[in-house]
Parts: structure tokens; C-alpha cells; sequence
């Protein structure tokens, strides 16, 4: 079902620090068939994120919902440009943080959704400044979400930044982070999660052994 017909009930994990990264971590053991929790599921699931994510303001998250339940067509088709976005980056910078090479067909999908993303942006005065802002005709109002999202993505992979980026050290996580700490040492995604996870595996392991 991929319509906006429910809404979402998960709490999204931002600890990726960048919102491309946030993005591909919305699968949860995405290598372990049997354990593999995907979370984007339907547009709803969609605006959800892109709503905590606070990609939008609260009306044009309920505009959205409201037009994908009208158009399910477009919901749909929204939706699976939704997450070639979220694999073909997860793949290239899965590969950066592993020392592989990048595939090429993984920077061009990123490519292609960063020009289309950049099409719908305009310069808009308000209260006497300038800023950029996110601009829709009207029929690709429901790609809206995507944009932000693929302009991180090229942002990403073209900065300085891209040799911080990280794999969780759990072998049943996969999820990617950048790593800001002063050493370049962290290795869990969430220390309170993942991290404590394994220290107890390892105290385990060491008290049985």
C-alpha cells in the first residue's frame, strides 16, 4: 500500500548528521533478510519523516497527505523515486566509508535527482532578506520531499565531509553517520543503542568464555 492512507508511527533516527544519511537509514537491518524493518513503506510513511525531519511546515505536511490521498497515482510514483534516492546513496557512501570505489551508476542517480532538485529552487525576499526556497508547478508537488534530500545527497558526496562518513560497527546495523568526534574514533551509530549493545555482547562473550 502506497498511498497516504496512515500515517506513520515510527520515530525516525536523525543521528546520521546529514539529512541524505538520516534518509538511507530508514531500513534497519538491511542486510539481514529475516531482521530487515523497512520504514518507508507508503508516502505517509514519507511525510513522516520528511515532518520530523522538519523538512516541511505542518500545512504543506497536511497538504501533502491531503493530495496523495486524492492523487494515488502520484503518491505511488513519488514513492518509488523515493527510495531509488535512498539506495543509490546508501550504496555510494557506504562504499566511501568502506575505501571502495563509488559505483558510477550510484553518482549518476544522484546526479540526475540533484539537477531536478535544483530546478525547484528560487530566490524569495522575505521581511527585507533574501533566502532560497523550494518551488513546485503544481503536478510534481508531491516529489516536493525529495529535493532537499538529493540536494544533500550531491552536497554530501562533493564535500570535504564525504572522509568523515561512517558505517555502524554492529554487524547487524549497517546505518551510516558522520563521524564529528575529535579523534575520528567513534564507531556506533548511537552510542545508546548499538553501542551499549555490543559492550554487553562483549562483557558476555568475555564472562562465558
Amino acid at each position: 500500500m502506497h498511498t497516504a492512507k496512515r500515517q506513520s508511527g515510527y520515530q525516525f533516527d536523525p543521528s546520521g548528521g546529514a539529512l541524505c544519511l538520516d534518509f538511507a537509514n530508514t531500513v534497519s537491518h538491511r542486510h539481514l533478510p529475516q531482521r530487515r524493518a523497512e520504514h518507508l513503506g507508503s508516502y505517509a510513511d514519507l511525510v513522516a519523516f520528511a515532518d520530523q525531519s522538519r523538512l516541511l511546515p505542518p500545512k504543506l505536511a497536511a497538504s501533502l497527505r491531503a493530495r496523495a490521498n486524492r492523487d494515488h497515482a502520484g503518491a505511488r510514483s513519488a514513492f518509488r523515486k523515493s527510495i531509488v534516492l535512498r539506495e543509490s546513496p546508501y550504496r555510494a557512501f557506504s562504499a566511501i566509508a568502506a575505501g571502495r570505489h563509488v559505483p558510477p551508476a550510484d553518482v549518476q542517480q544522484i546526479n540526475d535527482f540533484a539537477l531536478v532538485a535544483l530546478q525547484h529552487r528560487k530566490l524569495a525576499q522575505r521581511d527585507g532578506d533574501y533566502r532560497w526556497e523550494w518551488q513546485s508547478n503544481g503536478s510534481d508537488l508531491l516529489d516536493r520531499i525529495l529535493w532537499p534530500v538529493a540536494k544533500s545527497a550531491a552536497e554530501l558526496l562533493t564535500s570535504e565531509a564525504r572522509a568523515a562518513i561512517r558505517e555502524c560497527g554492529a554487524p547487524d546495523c549497517e546505518w551510516l553517520f558522520l563521524d564529528h568526534s575529535r579523534n575520528r574514533s567513534r564507531r556506533w551509530c548511537d552510542m545508546k543503542s548499538c553501542g551499549n549493545r555490543q559492550k554487553a555482547r562483549r562483557h558476555y562473550q568475555r564472562a562465558h568464555a
